[in-house]
């Protein structure tokens, strides 16, 4: 490879990035540079203004302006930081997170178009093409909690929590294609019919790839909600995404008005039982079964959303 190599292919990626933007309508009424700070604090709860300097590579005096010219707007508020006095937190406001969601939704319908002119052949090479460039010019930086945003589903992804929870079950418990059956029609079920005030699906988004998800969705007891198909991808454990999804589900269920969360689950899912003990669910039932190609011990637990927290 050489130095030519590189830059003939910045040309050609740098013209399909420029054909995204039809006309600077995917940003407007902002600049790149100021969408990609919308963008940063849109998937950071709280983030302090040194940190978006560092993030963004920006300019201090550049960063101040864009800051000074989105509080202006009432896109953001900023206030002393809790972990440094010193220190500035920026936070985005209700319009600010109404203006980051149609831009992010901007840029997917934009990337959408582009992959659908794809053959579906091609996307797997393509992805690993792409992951490959950014792990060998990348800073090979250790992915961070901070740096996994929570979301709705996007088109495919239902298809995605199918897929990899069939695959992972039968790698790391030897599970069959029973289960694949039973996720699929969970998965179609939701899919059909749901009540998005009282039922959701949220999918753990890293470097741009789904690594995780979990569904809150009403279970046939009166005023429960239930917990399903709650996973993480092998390589994105250890960043408390479980413990976050159970948390942002429970968050959930008690402002839709739940009375309690309900799930089943079996003692072999060892890492999940202690996030759910975590995070206050009890044990109320379990029983041995045949299920799955496997003999295992089905668990129910339960979780009163009434109660005082001990």
């Amino acid at each position: 490879m050489t130095v030519q190599d590189i830059r003939s292919f910045n040309r050609f990626y740098t013209n399909v990035i420029g054909a995204l933007d039809y006309g600077r309508r995917l940003y407007a009424p902002y600049t790149l540079t100021e969408s990609r700070v919308l963008y940063e604090l849109a998937h950071a709860p709280r983030t302090d203004a040194a940190d978006l300097r560092t993030q963004l590579h920006l300019d201090a005096g550049y960063l101040t302006r864009i800051l000074n010219k989105f509080e202006e707007g009432g896109l953001i508020e900023r206030g002393p930081s809790e972990t440094d006095p010193r220190r500035r937190s920026v936070t985005l406001t209700g319009p600010g997170r109404e203006a980051a969601a149609l831009l992010d939704e901007r840029a997917r319908q934009s990337v959408g178009a582009m992959l659908d002119t794809v053959r579906a052949e091609d996307r797997p090479r393509l992805a690993e093409a792409m992951r490959t460039v950014r792990t060998i010019l990348g800073d090979a930086r250790t992915p961070r909690p901070e740096d996994v945003v929570l979301r709705d589903p996007a088109p495919g992804d239902l298809g995605w929590i199918v897929q990899r929870n069939a695959a992972l079950y039968a790698a790391e418990y030897g599970w069959n294609a029973d289960y694949e059956g039973l996720v699929a029609r969970i998965v179609a079920d939701y899919a059909e019919d749901h009540d998005p005030r009282r039922e959701r699906t949220w999918i753990a988004e890293l470097d741009g790839r789904p690594v995780g998800c979990v569904m809150c969705v009403r279970d046939d007891a009166p005023g429960a909600a239930r917990l399903r198909l709650l996973l993480v991808e092998p390589d994105a454990r250890g960043l408390g995404i479980g413990d976050r999804m159970v948390g942002t589900l429970v968050g959930f269920a008690r402002q839709a008005g739940y009375r309690e969360v309900v799930l089943w689950t079996n003692d072999v899912l060892a890492a999940a039982r202690r996030i759910y003990r975590r995070h206050g669910f009890v044990l109320v039932a379990e029983k041995p079964h045949r299920s799955f190609g496997q003999d295992l011990t089905g668990q129910d637990w339960r979780l009163d959303l009434h109660a005082t927290p001990g």
